[in-house]
């Protein structure tokens, strides 16, 4: 019986859904691959001609593996999401569903990885990021290891096996591979003394498409844990934004407060992650409580 009923689906002209980033357009099935790659397909970021532009763009990141959480966030007006998996319980299964609960939105997913490894890079731009956020970037070998592990020979070495990307942003694999390269952000942190100090010869590195100032971390680095407001850690990240506010390569950075992201903007940064997915609810429901009698 299920033979006689798979065999029965033949000849029914079936129609499979191109899901762009804001809208579902059908395309008749058996157009396949030649009715998606007919013309050079537009990219699928959008961020980088933002940032080209100098336009601020705003994000947050998520901690908490949950798909329902990332629709939320996705259609709270932000215009990126990076996924961690390096400070979380977030496994990649997990991180696959997040990035898929993207679509439909311009919000663009991104991914932060434990380490500058290629093979924790790998999966990520596989299953659908259009980013990935690598940590701990001190030296120019850093950042040239990072930009070859996001870009296709013979620009770098990432190795191919993009299955399930496609799928996320509606594309054949056909015009996905075109504008790989292209769409992929390779975004640093610089999150560490020794990177402050070779800040230039990091930020001359071709192929960066964003670097964001990690305080935490650069604020342990100096024995200055959990003390990011500290004069000899505010003094480090001035040093950072600098060098690469010199360099021309767009700036990125963590705005806890409206004034503090408006200050940001002013001196150039273009993508201001504004909490964390935990920090964001914690606000949201202290602020529920403003002028409730308790």
């Amino acid at each position: 019986m299920m033979a006689l009923q798979l065999h029965a689906l033949e000849n029914i002209p079936l129609e499979t859904p191109r899901i762009c980033p804001y809208h579902i357009v059908h395309l008749p099935y058996d157009q396949g691959v030649s009715a998606l790659t007919s013309a050079q397909p537009a990219p699928l970021n959008r961020l980088k001609q933002l940032w080209r532009e100098g336009r601020p763009t705003f994000g947050a990141i998520a901690t908490i593996p949950s798909i329902q959480t990332v629709q939320i966030m996705a259609r709270s007006g932000i215009d990126w999401i990076i996924v961690d998996l390096e400070h979380g319980p977030i496994d990649l299964g997990s991180a696959h569903g997040m990035i898929t609960a993207t679509a439909g939105t311009p919000c663009v997913p991104m991914v932060r990885i434990a380490a500058n490894e290629p093979w924790l890079a790998k999966a990520p731009m596989d299953i659908g990021a259009l980013g990935i956020n690598f940590p701990m970037i001190c030296s120019r070998a850093d950042a040239e290891k990072a930009v070859r592990s996001v870009r296709y020979p013979p620009k770098g070495d990432r190795l191919w096996g993009p299955f399930h990307a496609p799928f996320r942003w509606g594309v054949s694999m056909a015009d996905y591979m075109a504008t790989a390269d292209d769409d992929m952000i390779c975004m640093i942190t610089i999150e560490h003394v020794e990177a402050v100090n070779h800040i230039d010869e990091i930020m001359a590195t071709p192929g960066i498409d964003l670097a964001v100032i990690g305080p935490g971390d650069l604020a342990t680095s100096i024995n200055k844990r959990g003390l990011p407001d500290d004069p000899e850690v505010q003094a480090l990240m001035a040093r950072a934004e600098a060098g690469i506010l010199k360099s021309g390569v767009p700036i990125g950075g963590v705005a806890r407060t409206a004034e503090q992201a408006n200050r940001m903007i002013e001196r150039g940064y273009v993508a201001l992650a504004l909490g964390f997915d935990s920090s964001l609810f914690q606000r949201g429901i202290a602020a529920s409580f403003e002028g409730i009698k308790r």
